[in-house]
């Protein structure tokens, strides 16, 4: 059996394994609030419940008030919006160092300014590269990759090039997320964002056998600027083709305690929100 049967033999596998038509729930709205983006406030023992679970991090915008300690230090504070300030940076970085979050993610322009202002506090930087299309060169992102690493960057979330994907030219996508991870390797933290919303499962199971080779210590399902975010099926099969070695996030769409609690259950080990904070959870 050639290699390329050995993987269509593996892909039928893993997919054979996984229960057809799960979907995700959809999200509900806290009653009687209306998208606020302040849940991880007013539920913060939903949260503790999702933390409890196995959940590692959680992502919140600008904004969030006082929440708990051990909350904080599971949160991704995050700002990607393309027109953010740097007054609006800094309020990020206030915020994180604030409350103990985990790190801000943040666009590689503000990557060095975070760095400053989070240098005496146990806050991460996380930045992107090939973000949010993932349609750069591997050499490109590989430069972003370094360069944000050279300003201060700590963890890096990669956009794999899902055209090359669905074009079957699965050499450049090898070569594409191995720029970046190897840019990492030992000296940060990796995550492939593979965008699952535009890809059928045989692509997921195939790109994310590529990420596992290629040595990240995550793959993430979504940019939350595609077309849909995760789903408890693409968790599934995401984490039934990495095994449990790797780390694999959850992010877009989960904005309750159920479909976090389904996203654990599925085999996420991180958990993202987009734009607003939202619960997950437990």
């Amino acid at each position: 059996m050639d290699r390329e049967e050995l993987i269509a033999r593996v892909t039928r596998e893993v997919i054979g394994r996984l229960e057809t038509g799960t979907q995700l729930a959809e999200a509900g709205e806290c009653d009687p609030c209306v998208d606020c983006g302040l849940c991880v406030e007013k539920r913060t023992e939903d949260v503790d419940s999702i933390l409890a679970s196995g959940a590692e991090r959680i992502s919140a915008a600008t904004g969030v008030g006082a929440v708990s300690p051990r909350l904080a230090s599971a949160i991704d504070h995050t700002l990607l919006k393309p027109q953010a300030t740097r007054e609006e940076i800094t309020k990020l970085c206030e915020e994180a160092k604030a409350h103990g979050f985990a790190s801000v993610c943040v666009n590689p322009t503000y990557v060095s300014l975070c760095a400053q202002l989070l240098r005496l506090s146990s806050v991460k930087v996380c930045t992107v590269a090939g973000f949010p299309l993932g349609a750069s060169l591997p050499s490109v992102k590989a430069f972003e990759a370094e360069r944000a690493i050279a300003d201060g960057a700590q963890e890096i979330d990669m956009v794999a090039n899902v055209g090359a994907l669905k074009s079957g030219d699965y050499d450049l996508v090898e070569r594409d997320v191995r720029a970046v991870v190897d840019a990492c390797r030992n000296i940060v933290v990796s995550k492939v964002i593979i965008e699952a919303a535009l890809l059928t499962d045989d692509e997921k199971v195939r790109i994310c056998q590529i990420v596992k080779a290629a040595g990240a210590d995550f793959v993430k399902t979504s940019t939350g600027f595609g077309p849909g975010g995760a789903t408890v099926h693409d968790v599934r099969l995401m984490r039934a083709t990495v095994g449990e070695e790797m780390g694999v996030k959850a992010a877009g769409g989960i904005r309750d305690t159920e479909t976090a609690r389904e996203m654990i259950e599925a085999g996420a080990t991180r958990i993202g929100a987009s734009a607003s904070v939202k619960i997950v959870g437990g």
